[in-house]
């Protein structure tokens, strides 16, 4: 993969005994990282997606201990993956700009991974504002009807949420990473049920706490429109067709945002169709019993 911009500093040892390090994705967010930034307490690698208001060189210099990762062009989630390679620690925790980890999470997180060798992402507690509210994804994933297997910390899910999560290196490389075609918004879904098919382990643990302090700034129509645009193309990349014939279906019915995202799906169809692959029975099983539940962005 192209890293267009690498600093050239060594990438300084890992966290917690040289386990863990922290992946930053980023663009055009610098006066969030000068906040979050110093709030993490491991090794750093941001990765950015071809920011133009100087990010790169602002965290060189005033965060000189931070490993830069400058892409020329904005490669979505797909920053995430690059950024893991980088890092080379077997675990790996990610954050957003607006985001970072409570001070014992981070180790409590290796000891889940180092007592469960199954473990292929650990979902944590997410905490939203200056309030400290649990996001609502929380309550769906600790109440989630996969159970707690024997040999995981907490209960199965099959989605989680990115700027939460930590994931064993191995088994996130092994299942591709984040897609390029999902780009960014829901893309944690499908890495999830290949992580599964593979026979790794997706887990929520209450005891391991991201923050997160989201901007205000968002158009509500477009992310509406990514967002289910992105459910309706892991649907094609991964589950059986009676789903994503519902998925069309439910959008065509769903207003703007819904015509939007499936127009935007059409685009990009023919890939779709290209890399399609759907899950096992006992995969798709899963997710069906998570259909169920009323969960927003997709868990």
């Amino acid at each position: 993969m192209s890293t267009d911009g690498a600093s050239s500093a060594t990438p300084p040892d890992g966290g917690p005994e040289g386990r863990v390090s922290v992946v930053v994705m980023t663009r055009d967010r610098w006066p969030d990282l000068q906040r979050t930034l110093p709030l993490h307490d491991v090794p750093v690698v941001l990765v950015d997606n071809g920011s133009t208001d100087g990010t790169p060189e602002l965290v060189r210099t005033h965060f000189p201990h931070v490993d830069v990762v400058a892409l020329a062009e904005n490669r979505g989630s797909v920053a995430r993956n690059i950024g893991v390679e980088r890092a080379r620690t077997p675990f790996v925790a990610f954050a957003d700009d607006d985001s970072w980890w409570a001070a014992d999470a981070l180790p409590t997180a290796v000891q889940h991974f180092e007592r469960h060798p199954r473990l292929g992402v650990l979902a944590a507690r997410v905490l939203v504002g200056e309030e400290e509210r649990p996001d609502e994804i929380c309550a769906l994933m600790a109440g989630s009807p996969l159970g707690v297997e024997p040999d995981l910390p907490g209960p199965s899910v099959l989605g989680f949420l990115a700027c939460g999560a930590v994931v064993r290196a191995e088994a996130f490389l092994a299942a591709g990473g984040f897609d390029d075609l999902i780009f960014f918004m829901g893309e944690e879904e499908r890495l999830a049920l290949d992580l599964a098919t593979l026979g790794w382990g997706v887990s929520y643990a209450d005891d391991v706490v991201a923050h997160h302090h989201p901007s205000p700034a968002r158009d509500s129509v477009a992310r509406q429109a990514r967002a289910a645009r992105n459910r309706l193309l892991t649907a094609l990349l991964r589950r059986p067709w009676p789903v994503v014939l519902r998925a069309v279906g439910e959008d065509l019915v769903a207003g703007r945002a819904g015509w939007l995202a499936v127009g935007q799906a059409l685009r990009r169809l023919p890939t779709a169709l290209a890399r399609r692959a759907v899950v096992p029975p006992a995969v798709e099983s899963a997710r069906r019993l998570l259909d169920h539940q009323a969960v927003p962005g997709g868990s």
